[in-house]
């Protein structure tokens, strides 16, 4: 049955959700879809999303109930929305907190609702190690040390447990933030930072004290960090994706707060220091002598009684750290991140260890309120050489989008972006070292890899940040955590080959607030007809998502187009 022609949705009975775009009210209608599902493919004309008990989860433990993410539906769609759609709606949504984690006197308590759900877990072999004596017919106990491996199993037979079983307080720690910076300048929380501390710890209760929150890059993740750590008031273990962001963190924590130096320590490959906070890296966590042996600095997450241990960038988090955490679930948990989306499609290991998203502002929701830089992006695409099109033709697929993403004509096109952005700050980004020292050498900019050391990059970093050096290309180590806040150009010149995190790191290098209100400009090069192409159709799935739409342009885009109208990104070659 018709239900209004003028709306730009159409919900279909396998959960996928078709969105036009050319529609007054696709953006209103976008904004509303994201929130409880996850877009799949963005063509030009209609975008796919899929609406999944993950993603409707995630939305619950937000806040949103059932019955808003039915009404988005119904308030946008062209078609009367598809009663199972509905139904299943109510019965994912309505799955969390069927089972519930509670304290009891000398064990956990696990609850479920209805007395046949309790017999229906108890019957599967997944949680069955993880489950102690039953008491009643609603309850059974559960040894603490199983508490996040019974939520992993419970999440993969599609029951979420809401966890209240509260956390230990952790040794105290009288930590401040001030109304100044240690430099003078004013300082307080933005509300938005203000709402996601307040929604992860929640008034200190049971309900708090573990999730994930989402805000862009440039957004003030970090701050985010330590206004949870001010109301937690214990020691804190933090983990950072590199050195060079450890002591960042160190700088803030010392900028901001009332801590003294010998409160906060770094544990990386350069120096062990534990100390009331701790600041260390995924890479040190997870090293280890040989590949059979033990990954020995785990053991950091037991050397002190810690009240938080915050993940940053929590997509990127590796296996063995998502084991060690599953042992320590009764210690207070954040997220930080730009986006859920994981490559290794864990997001459901991450809801049950870490905690279910808390708190997650629209992209384009800050740059309108002007908290991160507008931004224009762009797909630039250039022919294959005529030589290289045997060597594409003829390769395994496996080798196909390399012979691709290195595409010499990329250079040229480089080149003509650079001169356009002489006066600008610019980052030439890639996946390759051979391609990226091939640039090296053309532009004789600096390179930054995994194999320049800390007290280089740090040297470089600081050298881009006051201007004298104009252009810096950096590998993939520039992805996370690197505050560079006057970069506002970036051109990739290749990627992880479909990963949609990367994407958005990436343009979260350029979107820091800026002084003048010139719109910053992520520029991606791309070898049409190719598996080049294809990938970087999936890295822009999040961004469109997030309302950036990339401009589609052969070679160089025309020198006037300033501010050129938003074109979304086209999928499929």
């Amino acid at each position: 049955m018709m239900s209004n022609p003028a709306n730009p949705i159409i919900v279909q009975s396998d959960r996928s959700v078709l969105l036009e775009v050319d529609c007054p009210l696709y953006e209103e209608a976008r904004d509303g879809l994201a929130q409880f599902a996850e877009l799949v493919k963005s063509p030009e004309h209609i975008h796919t999303y899929r609406i999944t008990p993950l993603s409707l989860w995630n939305a619950a433990a937000a806040g949103m109930p059932a019955s808003e993410m039915i009404a988005v539906l119904q308030r946008y769609g062209k078609y009367d929305l598809p009663e199972t759609v509905r139904q299943e709606i109510l019965e994912s949504v309505g799955r969390y907190g069927l089972l519930k984690l509670t304290q009891g006197d000398d064990s956990l308590l696990l609850t479920a609702a209805d007395d046949l759900l309790l017999d229906e877990i108890l019957s599967y072999d997944g949680p069955r190690p993880f489950l102690g004596s039953r008491l009643d017919r609603h309850t059974v106990r559960v040894h603490p040390m199983h508490r996040g491996l019974l939520k992993q199993a419970l999440i993969k037979l599609g029951y979420p447990v809401e966890d209240l079983a509260g956390y230990v307080t952790g040794d105290p720690l009288a930590l401040r933030l001030g109304e100044r910076t240690r430099s003078g300048e004013p300082f307080a929380l933005r509300r938005y930072q203000h709402q996601a501390v307040d929604a992860f710890y929640a008034g200190g209760s049971a309900r708090g004290g573990s999730g994930v929150v989402v805000l862009p890059c440039g957004a003030g993740k970090t701050l985010v960090g330590l206004g949870a750590m001010e109301k937690v008031g214990a020691h804190t273990l933090i983990v950072a994706t590199n050195t060079v962001a450890v002591r960042q963190w160190i700088h803030e924590i010392l900028e901001r707060t009332n801590l003294r130096p010998d409160e906060v320590g770094e544990y990386t490959g350069d120096q062990k220091e534990i100390r009331p906070v701790t600041v260390t890296t995924y890479q040190a966590l997870t090293y280890r002598r040989r590949k059979d042996a033990e990954f020995e600095h785990l053991r950091l997450f037991h050397e002190r009684n810690w009240g938080l241990i915050i993940y940053d960038e929590v997509h990127l988090l590796p296996a063995p750290v998502f084991r060690v955490t599953a042992e320590i679930q009764a210690r207070r948990r954040l997220g930080l991140t730009a986006t859920l989306v994981r490559e290794d499609g864990r997001e459901d290991d991450v809801f049950s260890l870490i905690g279910p998203k808390k708190h997650d502002v629209p992209w384009r929701e800050l740059e309108r309120q002007g908290w991160i830089a507008q931004a224009l992006c762009y797909e630039l695409r250039v022919p294959l050489p005529e030589e290289r099109r045997r060597a594409y033709a003829l390769a395994p697929m496996k080798d196909k989008y390399r012979i691709a993403a290195e595409n010499p004509l990329k250079i040229r096109l480089a080149e003509q972006l650079v001169e356009r952005h002489r006066h600008d700050q610019v980052l030439i980004i890639g996946q390759y070292l051979e391609q990226l020292e091939e640039i090296r050498q053309h532009f004789g900019a600096p390179l930054i890899t995994g194999k320049t050391p800390n007290r280089e990059r740090e040297q470089l970093y600081e050298r881009f940040r006051t201007g004298e050096l104009k252009l810096l290309i950096v590998s993939k180590v520039a992805n996370f955590s690197i505050d560079l806040p006057d970069a506002n150009v970036a051109i990739q010149v290749s990627g992880t080959f479909g990963s949609r995190q990367e994407e958005a790191q990436r343009l979260g290098r350029i979107l820091r607030p800026k002084t003048n209100t010139a719109p910053a400009r992520f520029y991606t090069l791309v070898t049409h007809n190719t598996r080049d192409q294809e990938f970087a159709n999936n890295r822009q799935l999040f961004l469109t998502e997030q309302g950036y739409q990339y401009n589609i342009h052969e070679g160089l885009p025309p020198a006037e187009d300033a501010a050129p109208a938003r074109r979304p990104a086209l999928a499929g070659v």
